[in-house]
């Protein structure tokens, strides 16, 4: 067994692996990152323009006042109403970050149980392998053994040899 082949084999796996990764699993998740990052992006948006039009329906009501000072009861209305639309942009907006932070990290654990099975089983494959190879050196050394008579020394000289190829 070539410790230099084995690692090159091994080495070689590893890029495989790491392609598939780059080309299969990588692609899809930056997309669906790309577009929660978006719909994160839109939501702020949408709370920032209804923090302006919260400003601007302030203005207009300040603006709007009786003679006596006292402001329109439709401005007052109006302000709650864009109270209440900043509220809920802001709920929204914090709701998505936060479906965005739990579907990712479902996502990571579902890629990282993934890379855990495969690596089981090559860790399997691996084993296999060197049972295999473990057997049919035994095999060989018996049959060396067992090929010649019944003699220690010649035995011991076999051993040796053996061990000499190994």
């Amino acid at each position: 067994m070539n410790i230099n082949a084995t690692l090159l084999a091994q080495t070689i796996m590893f890029a495989l692996f790491v392609w598939f990764c780059m080309k299969f699993v990588w692609t899809p998740i930056i997309a669906a990152l790309d577009a929660r990052r978006k719909q994160i992006a839109d939501g702020l948006a949408e709370a920032e323009r209804a923090k302006l039009d919260l400003e601007l329906a302030s203005k207009r009501t300040s603006c709007r006042t009786t003679q006596t000072g006292r402001t329109l009861w439709f401005a007052r209305e109006a302000k709650e109403k864009a109270g209440d639309i900043v509220a809920n942009s802001e709920k929204r907006a914090s709701e998505i970050v936060e479906e965005a932070k739990t579907q990712a990290k479902v996502e990571g654990s579902r890629i990282l149980a993934g890379a855990k099975a495969e690596i089981d089983q090559e860790v399997f494959r691996a084993k296999e392998h060197l049972r295999t190879q473990v057997s049919a050196i035994a095999l060989a050394g018996a049959s060396k053994i067992l090929g010649r008579e019944i003699d220690a020394k010649a035995h011991s000289d076999l051993l040796d040899k053996l061990v000499a190829e190994i």
